[in-house]
């Protein structure tokens, strides 16, 4: 049996465009939770870190869907230098700000214009869909690329928080400055790749979220997203109550861990079940798993838990990243992706957030029920929607002379 992910790197130039996305895409995890760590230990105030955190994190979860359209009217390199530079000022700025122990509202205006980070994931994926549209090596393609996800969501934070520790607090933040400008020219250089403008392209003036079927889509991906985010803190809280705070390390790599080695066993399978049903049963299993969660007693248990749920997230965002190629034209393929992303984002920063003030009210056990309540929108998300994305799967995908369509 042929290796799949072999066989999608045998086109010249995918090797290069995959690596330097994946740096790119570093900075913004890293970012989110490294103003975190700086400015909780410059200015010593948690409200502020986390304001200002979410202020960015917000920012580009609005911003990058416009900048990933306008990618898809201009082209990848003509977008990304720009947006880059920006982002790329914006990032430097805050730290430099952090270190200058300026006034607040100059830490929230440099957070607003880090936030022009691009989307480079949904570019990635475009390129990926531009070599394979149609063909079987696109689904392995869309796996290799969400267990990298997976990879950058975990190390990300990771880094952010590490180098702002061990080093001095604007470390993560100028590093993820750094990483996003060495990925960034390295991905643009890379020209084969680039997928081409078609003709009706630069007339294009409607939102992907003019299709009600995105609308779906997205807010299954704010469900898991709000899954990754109360996992993350939930953990860490645990297991400080249970007083082995460092625990929460390996709790953590071992969900990047389960979602890793699913996702690739995942894209190497063939399907008989449309994408409609297989993302409806992805979802009802994410719920499933996040259910034993607020009554984990210990660390070993929640240790296996947190395995487990972890390996339903990457077949998770496969599958809606290949509903999504169905449901817009290839002409706006980054813009819909993006906003998919984006729906992770916000999911991430409101199960994050519920799920620290689930904590601090009723204690570490109960955070996790933010989860349970990511899990819900997903299946909720799913259930509405069925019929609309089943009807999607049996037709062809929509084609660049296609116009978005208001219902």
């Amino acid at each position: 049996m042929s290796n799949p992910y072999a066989e999608i790197f045998r086109v010249p130039g995918t090797k290069g465009f995959s690596s330097a996305g994946f740096i790119a895409r570093l900075p913004l995890p890293m970012s989110t939770i490294g103003i975190v760590a700086m400015l909780s230990q410059t200015h010593g105030e948690y409200w502020l870190a986390g304001a200002v955190s979410a202020t960015f994190a917000l920012a580009n979860a609005f911003i990058a869907p416009q900048v990933s359209r306008w990618v898809d009217r201009k082209g990848q390199a003509a977008v990304l230098a720009p947006t880059v530079s920006i982002a790329f000022l914006g990032l430097i700025g805050l730290a430099a700000a952090a270190w200058a122990e300026s006034p607040n509202w100059v830490l929230f205006v440099f957070a607003l214009i880090a936030g022009v980070m691009p989307s480079i994931g949904s570019m990635v994926r475009a390129r990926w869909t531009e070599i394979y549209r149609g063909e079987p090596q696109l689904h392995a393609a869309f796996a290799f690329e969400s267990v990298l996800d997976e990879l950058v969501y975990m190390a990300g934070p990771v880094f952010g928080i590490g180098l702002s520790v061990a080093l001095f607090p604007e470390a993560g933040v100028l590093a993820a400055a750094s990483f996003l400008a060495v990925g960034s020219t390295l991905f643009m250089i890379q020209k084969s790749t680039e997928p081409k403008l078609g003709a009706q392209t630069l007339n294009r003036s409607g939102s992907v979220m003019r299709y009600p079927a995105m609308w779906f889509v997205v807010f299954v991906f704010i469900g898991i997203g709000m899954i990754f985010g109360t996992v993350e803190v939930a953990v860490i809280a645990f297991a400080e109550a249970l007083g082995n705070k460092a625990a929460a390390t390996y709790v953590l790599s071992l969900y990047a861990a389960g979602s890793c080695a699913v996702g690739l066993l995942f894209g190497a399978m063939s399907f008989k079940r449309s994408l409609a049903s297989r993302l409806l049963i992805a979802s009802v299993v994410a719920l499933i798993t996040t259910l034993p969660l607020p009554f984990v007693g210990n660390l070993w248990v929640l240790t296996l838990m947190v395995f487990i749920s972890g390996s339903i997230a990457s077949p998770t965002f496969i599958t809606g990243m290949s509903l999504i190629e169905r449901i817009v034209p290839s002409a706006q393929l980054t813009e819909g992706i993006t906003y998919a992303m984006t729906g992770v984002l916000i999911g991430f920063a409101a199960g994050s957030s519920v799920s620290g003030w689930m904590i601090d009210a009723y204690g570490a056990s109960n955070g996790f029920w933010g989860a349970v309540f990511g899990g819900l929108v997903a299946v909720a998300a799913m259930v509405a929607g069925y019929r609309r994305l089943f009807a999607l799967t049996q037709t062809p995908a929509p084609t660049d002379a296609m116009l978005p369509a208001a219902s």
